[in-house]
């Protein structure tokens, strides 16, 4: 494809090189630490690679998936996430009840170790072209892309996310839906950045990019939550008989995470009310 790269094709080529590096790091050995970031770049990366199918929809439709080849190792990155977040937890438990949990430690230790191994056999047994494919395949497709594109592009994805969002929204939101809006109100964010880094105005006013911004930050103790109860209650599920400290910890957790659910749901029916129209 000919023409001039998009003016977003050098956000793009930073997250790029950042993520590459983050990625060449793991091949020496998994971290955590490295492992998180390179989820988050890895997740801008696919984002953006959205908006180009977006704009080439019409003539590519549903083939255009550049993003194909790293979707397992995003899956894998996340997990490596999720497992920090349940780490956490169960560190945090420990030191506000006084007590130790053993087994489900040695549970999490095994799940890490199989996660860790397999997601570094994954990391060393790819190549660099992947990465160098991914690059000029991203390359040729932001070519000859004016910024009114870019800009129509993003206003259809929020309106499609938001409208998928809203009709969840209508009803009682269960874990699945704030999750939805807790990944969607993150995508939001990205293109709205993406909109005034080409200059255009931002579909929402600051007064709105305030409450999402309010509203993601406060869906994250409970995404923590839901994820370490998801963990604990895997755990219990293999368990014969159960201790007593464990029980009350999962029901702990579960109350924790209904007050969460209750506050979340507030605030999202409170911001949705605003920007859907």
């Amino acid at each position: 494809m000919s023409g001039s790269l998009s003016p977003v094709f050098q956000v793009f080529e930073q997250q790029f090189a950042e993520a590459k590096s983050l990625f060449l790091e793991l091949g020496k050995q998994i971290k955590s630490k490295k492992a998180i970031p390179l989820s988050a770049k890895m997740s801008f990366l696919e984002i953006y690679t959205d908006l180009l199918a977006k704009i080439h929809y019409t003539k590519e439709g549903l083939n255009f998936d550049i993003f194909s080849d790293f979707k397992q190792l995003k899956k894998n990155l996340n997990k490596v996430h999720h497992l920090k977040l349940v780490e956490k937890s169960l560190q945090d438990q420990e030191l506000k009840s006084d007590l130790t949990y053993s087994g489900y430690r040695e549970f999490l230790a095994y799940q890490k170790k199989q996660l860790y191994i397999q997601t570094f056999d994954m990391v060393v047994g790819s190549t660099l072209k992947t990465w160098e494919d991914f690059y000029q395949k991203c390359e040729k497709s932001s070519r000859g892309i004016r910024p009114l594109m870019v800009n129509t592009a993003i206003n259809q994805i929020i309106q499609e996310e938001l409208e998928y969002l809203g009709l969840d929204s209508k009803g009682a939101m269960d874990s699945t839906v704030l999750r939805d809006v807790f990944e969607g109100l993150r995508k939001i964010i990205i293109y709205e950045n993406l909109l005034i880094h080409l200059g255009f105005n931002p579909i929402f006013v600051s007064s709105i990019h305030t409450e999402i911004e309010q509203l993601k930050d406060n869906l994250k103790p409970w995404y923590s939550n839901h994820i370490a109860l998801q963990s604990l209650t895997s755990y219990l599920a293999e368990q014969q008989e159960v201790s007593k400290k464990y029980l009350k910890w999962a029901k702990d957790l579960k109350e924790e995470k209904q007050l969460l659910s209750i506050q979340a749901e507030r605030q999202t029916k409170i911001l949705f009310k605003k920007i859907l129209v």
